[in-house]
């Protein structure tokens, strides 16, 4: 694999960094047009073609973040370099570019999310605790998202040997509290982000982050979680991702444990000690079991001339399968106009490969 080049590295951030390109359009891009660079001189005129005048990101703009990513002693993680996770790449949707402190070798070990309750009850967080050091020292890294209760439990006691993931920027410690812990997991262990640098978290980012954690894990542990409780959404992420989704169980008397309990009953693999998670994982050979991903880039695609289906969308979203079976068009021509009208700003993209018009 050839060297990144200092000036493809930059037009990478900066394709990230530009209007209405996601994931999956940044990776048709470079499939389309080879290099970034390329790809941003393309992008006014796909646009013009997608129906919206177009410009991309600024270049001083991305100046300032490839100089606060230094400042926080943080290096880029591009998708398609050596010491990317492998499992994290597998998941649809993968983060194209990350920005990290710490030992990256981390990701390289049989990783396991453990997830749950911020206002977690005193018996569940040692149980976190207790769990996460066994796991540690069976070999794991144990990757959580530095919220408070359970994830702050799982980071401290798989220390160093801990994975975080962060729903800001790599230099925006979150929550408060948490201050101290994030940075002992950036010195000790290893700290992600997907946001750029002095990004402060939002709600949106939250399920972003989520699936950084799941795809990170051979499987996903939830330790204590009410019904609607954002750990469930991460395990069903990983279940997604052909992930082992396994829960504590808990009594059916404390809403807290009504979501463990809940995963259990739809299939999720009940645990009661480390060692029970470990000999689960243990046979995992990284190979994910769900066909449940998003299409991948057609291999004409970079030739393909886009399809005329923009009166086959509206506001409810269709998996784009679907679209290819109804224009009978090829899957080329169909991710061509779907691009164009993302970068138009027409089109959002959804989960498991659906797109609907923008209201």
């Amino acid at each position: 694999m050839s060297e990144l080049s200092q000036p493809e590295a930059f037009a990478r951030i900066r394709l990230l960094r530009s209007p209405n390109i996601g994931p999956v359009s940044y990776t048709q891009l470079l499939a389309r047009f080879g290099t970034a660079a390329e790809a941003l001189e393309a992008l006014p005129d796909l646009g013009k073609r997608g129906g919206r005048a177009y410009r991309a990101a600024p270049v001083d703009r991305i100046e300032r973040e490839v100089e606060a990513v230094k400042a926080a002693g943080a290096r880029y993680l591009f998708h398609d370099r050596p010491g990317y996770p492998a499992l994290l790449g597998e998941i649809e949707s993968a983060p194209p570019i990350l920005t990290y402190r710490g030992d990256l070798s981390l990701a390289e070990k049989p990783c396991v999310a453990m997830v749950g309750a911020r206002n977690a009850s005193a018996a569940a967080v040692k149980l976190a605790r207790d769990f996460a050091a066994g796991l540690a020292e069976a070999g794991f890294a144990v990757v959580s998202g530095l919220a408070r209760g359970i994830d702050g439990a799982a980071h401290r006691g798989a220390l160093p040997a801990t994975i975080g993931v962060i729903a800001s920027g790599i230099d925006i410690a979150y929550p408060p509290q948490h201050a101290d812990l994030q940075e002992e997991i950036a010195t000790q262990g290893l700290l992600l982000a997907e946001q750029p640098p002095g990004t402060e978290p939002r709600g949106s980012h939250f399920p972003s982050r989520n699936r950084i954690i799941a795809g990170l894990a051979a499987g996903t542990l939830v330790v204590e979680a009410a019904p609607k409780s954002g750990s469930l959404i991460t395990a069903r992420l990983a279940g997604e991702a052909g992930r082992e989704v396994m829960a504590i169980p808990g009594s059916p008397l404390d809403a807290r444990s009504q979501g463990c309990n809940q995963l259990i009953r739809d299939g999720a693999v009940l645990v009661q000690s480390p060692e029970d998670v470990a000999e689960l994982l243990s046979g995992f050979d990284g190979t994910p079991r769900s066909t449940f991903r998003e299409a991948a880039v057609p291999e004409d695609f970079a030739e393909a001339e886009p399809a005329d289906i923009a009166s086959l969308l509206t506001t409810a979203p269709v998996a784009v399968d679907e679209l290819i079976r109804q224009s009978g068009e090829g899957a080329a021509a169909v991710q061509m106009a779907l691009l164009e009208l993302e970068i138009g700003g027409r089109l959002q993209r959804h989960a498991a490969g659906r797109v609907s018009l923008l209201q």
